[in-house]
């Protein structure tokens, strides 16, 4: 019996290892999109960027988008603000590659929610990479480079919950729902919902999701990848998509459904000289590229 059992340890253990070496080689496997190369682009007259440094503002609490970590795995950048600190995530890696482009250094600085759009408007930013939606009301305040991701909008339940065969928002009619605060989500899509029980709007993201995940509320409305992040690190939670159907979240027109679905880069008003080089940046990309590093963000998404 001894002899068995160690056998089949040592077989576990082959499996085990094998497992290990198979993730590894898939994760070495990923192609992620580079940067391309702009460096012999002069851009030291561009305002803000005279000293070669990138500033740019995020939460650094919005996964996928953004997270904060205690080590600098995976890419991640110290957050100047926040001594022994790093930021990772989507956000971080489409900096990255527009400072690697130009040549820059990149700084990240942590930033409310609140506090971005005017932290750009006096210049103490270059520029908010925030996974920000392109809304007319934001573009009024700065202006926005991109699209760098194109994020659908959805709802997010959990999977014992009544709402999580839901096809359609009428299906959601009457349930207790939230979002995070200053988003479309909140105050554009959830008043669409039949009867819909709108409590106070959540902080960030993370309180969103913990006020679904604690039964605060029966739903969540928010954007797909900060869904796709959510459901990675609880596979209680349940995405409701109604991209496409008669039951979606509605706008006026097409031109309207993409500024609020299509997310952007924040700059000064009137900075066209970065506004000019982060597109030429972005335009390098396609949206299978935007996807992919979107994908690769979610899978080293940590436990927030």
């Amino acid at each position: 019996m001894r002899r068995l059992t160690a056998v089949l340890m040592a077989l576990c253990l082959v499996l085990s290892m094998s497992a290990i070496a198979f993730a590894e080689e898939a994760e070495e496997a990923v192609e992620l999109p580079q940067a391309p190369d702009f460096t012999d682009v002069d851009t030291s007259a561009i305002p803000g960027l005279e000293d070669g440094v990138f500033t740019v503002g995020m939460e650094c609490a919005y996964a996928p988008y953004n997270w904060t970590q205690m080590d600098d795995s995976n890419g991640a950048v110290p957050i100047s603000n926040v001594p022994g600190a790093y930021a990772n995530g989507y956000d971080v890696m489409m900096a990255q590659r527009i400072c690697d482009a130009y040549g820059w250094e990149l700084e990240v600085v942590s930033s409310a929610w609140a506090s971005l759009t005017p932290a750009v408007q006096a210049g103490t930013m270059d520029a908010n990479i925030a996974g920000q939606s392109m809304t007319a009301d934001r573009m009024a305040e700065v202006d926005m480079a991109g699209p760098y991701i194109y994020a659908t909008i959805v709802c997010l339940t959990t999977a014992d919950s009544e709402y999580a065969s839901a096809t359609s928002i009428a299906d959601l009619a009457g349930g207790t729902c939230t979002s995070q605060s200053g988003t479309i989500w909140y105050d554009t899509c959830l008043p669409q919902i039949p009867d819909a029980d709108i409590v106070a709007p959540a902080a960030t993201a993370p309180a969103m999701i913990m006020q679904l995940e604690t039964g605060m509320v029966d739903f969540v409305c928010t954007d797909l990848p900060t869904a796709m992040g959510a459901v990675m690190k609880n596979d209680e939670l349940v995405i409701l998509n109604f991209e496409g159907t008669d039951g979606d979240f509605q706008f006026e027109d097409e031109a309207e459904r993409a500024e609020n679905v299509n997310i952007g880069i924040s700059v000064k008003k009137d900075n066209a000289e970065l506004l000019d080089a982060i597109n030429a940046v972005l335009d390098e990309y396609t949206v299978d590229d935007f996807n992919t590093l979107m994908d690769y963000a979610i899978s080293v998404q940590p436990e927030i």
